[in-house]
């Protein structure tokens, strides 16, 4: 039997519980599982930088033996090589995710053939949570209670609006 690293990759900013569920059953799945920070000069500029990333996401994945985070930039396919990973894991929410994901995935297969892609679907519960859409929310000053780990909940209302979150704020979006 082959041990099987595989590569969850992303930019987490922020992390959500759906980043967090794919990780916890991403674990239970492959013999290792890196949680691949991407460094992209490319995107926009991002709410947390990489070193805040990667101490919440190291802070967050603590309770999976088999789960390290790291950071890369350049291919996703070279980055597999130099770690040994054999397949990539990647969420899909929706039709247009699977689009997109799909692209990828056969650009990958074609740069490596011996890279595979596993797509899962998020539980139902964080099916339409996106890092995006819990930034616009809190800069409007709505609750993310729930949809991310309070520690990044907690943080985030710090960095986008200078407090922590209000306390009459707490009920979930409906």
């Amino acid at each position: 039997m082959k041990h099987v690293i595989a590569i969850y990759p992303g930019t987490f900013d922020p992390p959500t519980n759906g980043h967090l569920d794919l990780i916890q059953r991403g674990s239970k799945i492959f013999d290792e599982l890196i949680v691949a920070l991407l460094r992209n000069p490319e995107k926009e500029e991002p709410v947390f930088s990489l070193s805040e990333r990667r101490a919440m996401l190291e802070d967050l994945v603590r309770p999976y033996d088999n789960v390290r985070v790291e950071i890369f930039g350049g291919l996703l396919v070279d980055y597999a090589m130099q770690v040994g990973a054999r397949a990539i894991l990647r969420g899909i929410r929706a039709i247009s995710d699977y689009e997109y994901e799909l692209q990828m995935a056969l650009m990958n297969r074609k740069l490596n053939p011996d890279l595979e892609t596993v797509f899962m679907m998020p539980a139902e519960t964080y099916s339409y949570v996106s890092s995006r859409l819990v930034k616009e929310i809190v800069q409007l000053g709505g609750s993310v209670h729930g949809l991310i780990p309070e520690l990044v909940e907690e943080r985030l209302q710090k960095k986008l609006n200078g407090t922590r979150r209000p306390a009459l704020r707490r009920a979930a979006i409906k």
